[in-house]
């Protein structure tokens, strides 16, 4: 992976965040590309409960600034960094104060998803895109951990089609078991469709369930990665109709040799 420029968009990254398959991957991986000599980017939301003087993080005035529009509404973009001790790794967190300012991740203290969790995955997906434009950094692929990044390929593929930065980066999405019960909000569809995307790709927003979110961001992807031993049985079957390049689960022990011989061989070739 020498050289090679590797953009990780994940809704969550270790240390900022308790370890899960998600969090976990979103730093092992970027590490050994790092340790191979790529160049990385991590991108995560700036959470609340991100404790921002422990892990010293400060915002970034030249990338910060531009307002983002979601559902017609003019939301202002904060861009913050900070490096992983000892990795000599950034990572840039898209921030808000409407969106991020809570002292949570996803759900509220009794396990309920936040209404607003799709306007906040909308903002993620249009925030990390603006700050990669205004970074000037072409990616030679996009891999997207977890559901709140789900929207990115979409986004990259229909909103940002025209942008030669993206030209011919390809997108990587890994499909995990982490998922959440019932829908987001039931308008997400809407908001979704105030930016022109495809109509009939994001139909299925109409149920913004987590399996309907996955399947939008199989459908605008390169190549996929099953980032998780178990995933839901829909998912599974259409991961295989997708006839796209599948890497099969791999253990944090064993995917190191087998996500690079899949990126070189399946995914640049």
């Amino acid at each position: 992976m020498k050289d090679k420029r590797i953009l990780y968009v994940s809704s969550e990254v270790v240390p900022y965040l308790p370890e899960t398959e998600i969090s976990s991957m979103s730093f092992e991986a970027p590490r050994l590309v790092n340790q191979q000599g790529g160049q990385i980017r991590i991108f995560m939301p700036r959470y609340g409960n991100i404790n921002e003087r422990r892990h010293q993080l400060h915002e970034v005035i030249r990338l910060s600034g531009i307002n983002l529009v979601i559902n017609d509404l003019d939301m202002p973009l904060i861009i913050k960094v900070a490096s992983i001790p000892k990795e000599r790794i950034q990572v840039y967190f898209i921030d808000n104060d409407e969106y991020f300012k809570r002292k949570a991740t996803l759900t509220d203290e009794d396990g309920n998803l936040f209404g607003d969790n799709d306007e906040r995955a909308i903002f993620f997906a249009k925030g990390v895109i603006e700050t990669v434009k205004k970074l000037n950094w072409s990616p030679d692929i996009i891999h997207v951990h977890g559901w709140l990044a789900s929207l990115l390929p979409i986004y990259l593929k229909e909103y940002y089609k025209d942008e030669p930065l993206f030209t011919d980066s390809k997108i990587v999405t890994s499909v995990y078991n982490q998922s959440f019960n019932n829908t987001l909000n039931n308008d997400m569809f809407n908001k979704v469709k105030f930016d022109n995307l495809n109509e009939d790709a994001i139909k299925v927003l109409e149920e913004p369930s987590y399996v309907n979110l996955m399947k939008i961001a199989i459908d605008y992807s390169d190549a996929l990665i099953v980032g998780s031993e178990n995933i839901p049985k829909d998912l599974e079957t259409y991961l295989k109709a997708s006839n796209k390049p599948v890497l099969e689960y791999k253990s944090k022990d064993e995917f190191g040799e087998a996500y690079k011989t899949f990126f070189n061989t399946s995914v640049l070739s």
